[in-house]
């Protein structure tokens, strides 16, 4: 993996591998936990608005055409800390990546008529996913766990907010976050003159300020929360779970390898309890996220009201279990771990994606030691982590059937 920085303060990471395809992700470092409440939604709105049409390409259509007729894809993503635009094409097209992306990147044009029949669409996204409990309980969830950090807040924002963002407030928000001083470019794939050629497209972003989001502390959970939704639905599903550590914090790690023991696919622990032997779920997982300054870890099922409180015994029974592992499932779970990463990471675009994550945590080098650090848990640790976090002081959401 090289790393490079542009004049503009832009910072280039890429890795070479023999594919046929390159990919190339623009990343922000910013997202909906630096919104107020009055523009909540923005970041994903602006997400939006950048494939709407440039100054040299009409509209979203005409992007599209650019892209697809080589085959290629395209795609866009907005987190808590991170927005993201992607193409995956084939190498002899890469500079027809770049030209895409920094046309979007710079020369946006906001068009007024557009803005209000994208800001219809996003309600209607929103409206989606709030019909979904499967995606609804994890806005749920992340309300109700968290207390002070803006990632109790969704990503979608608000309909109000969404709905009142004039041309104004957004071309304002642009200027402040999309310069190059808070951006990644990720390129991967079989392609020169890496440097040279993201230089030519990106050289001339505007470099800005870099813009630090706040650092929140969040405080300590000391006892128990539960929170229920009931809804005219078949199934009910529950999240139970915690907030945890950043990914800068050793204890991610261990909570990695918690996750390789409970929630590998079909021979986790929890999976095997709750649906294998006992039948009282079709999806069960386990959830783990880590931030820059935060973190948390859930298992979730859809299951029947009535066997709700079984499957939370059974939950915080594995929860204690972890207490008394040996190194055989130790080593189980950091084997599924290395041989599930490398997996991943043969897809360009995860690799991409991989790489501008830790660049905008801290350095996208962190990536080369994932593995490293996974190999250094010990039994000793996951015991620690299960005692320390996965208490009886845990959020338990609910969306309930009637």
């Amino acid at each position: 993996m090289k790393k490079y920085k542009l004049g503009n303060g832009a910072t280039i990471v890429f890795e070479r591998n023999s594919s046929k395809s390159v990919v190339v992700e623009v990343m922000f470092k910013v997202g909906s936990n630096n919104e107020s409440k009055d523009i909540a939604g923005i970041s994903h709105y602006l997400e939006h608005m950048l494939f709407e049409g440039t100054k040299k390409r009409r509209d979203s259509r005409e992007i599209a055409n650019e892209i697809e007729k080589y085959g290629g894809e395209f795609n866009a993503y907005t987190t808590g800390d991170r927005t993201a635009y992607y193409i995956k094409i084939i190498n002899k097209k890469f500079e027809k990546a770049l030209d895409i992306l920094s046309d979007m990147v710079k020369n946006p044009v906001f068009d007024k008529k557009i803005m209000e029949k994208e800001k219809k669409v996003i309600l209607k996204e929103i409206n989606m996913v709030t019909d979904d409990p499967r995606q609804h309980q994890w806005v749920l969830f992340q309300k109700n766990v968290f207390d002070k950090h803006p990632a109790r807040n969704p990503t979608y924002g608000t309909k109000e907010a969404v709905g009142a963002v004039s041309r104004n407030t957004l071309l304002d928000y642009y200027k402040k976050y999309y310069s190059s001083k808070n951006m990644v470019v990720s390129v991967v794939g079989n392609v020169d003159e890496i440097k040279e050629k993201v230089s030519e497209y990106f050289g001339d972003v505007n470099s800005g300020k870099t813009v630090l989001r706040k650092t929140i502390k969040e405080p300590k959970q000391l006892k128990s929360k539960k929170f229920v939704e009931k809804r005219s639905i078949q199934n009910s599903y529950m999240v139970l779970g915690y907030k945890t550590v950043s990914r800068l914090e050793k204890d991610s790690y261990v909570f990695d390898v918690i996750k390789g023991i409970l929630g590998r696919g079909q021979s986790g622990w929890m999976f095997n309890e709750i649906r294998n032997k006992r039948g009282l779920a079709y999806q069960v997982g386990v959830m783990l996220e880590h931030e820059k300054d935060y973190g948390y870890f859930a298992v979730f099922c859809g299951l029947d009201k009535g066997k709700i409180e079984e499957a939370k015994k059974i939950i915080l029974e594995q929860f204690r279990k972890l207490e008394k592992i040996d190194e055989k499932v130790l080593d189980e779970a950091k084997t599924y771990i290395e041989g599930h990463y490398a997996l991943i990471m043969e897809d360009n675009h995860e690799m991409a994606d991989n790489l501008a994550y830790y660049e905008t945590i801290k350095d996208s080098k962190l990536a080369n030691t994932y593995i490293k650090n996974i190999k250094k848990v010990s039994v000793k640790d996951v015991k620690r982590v299960a005692k320390d976090y996965l208490n009886n002081n845990y959020t338990l959401v609910v969306i309930r059937q009637k």
